[in-house]
């Protein structure tokens, strides 16, 4: 019993170890949507065109485009508004004014 709990712990910390030198973690699959509703995510934030565009830090040119699905959002932008999608205050609680 001792010894099954002190090679689990053992496999986590190599895994952790590994982890923090940007290793992807053993099974780890990160699963990022081919499109966003950009303007669906943005109106779940409550912020204007202007406020949204500045928080997530593209231009509101860029914005209107992704949001009349002239362009779609590519790479960590696409990344950015997936999480955005899930959590939309996201952004104030990571990067927001420390209480």
């Amino acid at each position: 019993m001792a010894r099954d709990i002190f090679e689990r712990a053992l496999s986590a910390l190599r895994e952790a170890e590994a982890h923090a030198k940007g290793d992807d973690p053993a099974g780890l699959v990160v699963h990022v949507p081919e499109t966003v509703d950009v303007a669906g995510i943005r109106k779940r934030t409550g912020k204007a065109q202007p406020a949204f565009a500045a928080s997530i830090g593209v231009p509101v040119a860029t914005l209107r485009q992704w949001e009349h699905r002239r362009r779609q959002p590519q790479g960590p932008a696409r990344v950015l508004l997936a999480l955005l999608d899930r959590n939309p205050h996201l952004v104030e609680e990571t990067l927001g004014e420390p209480s």
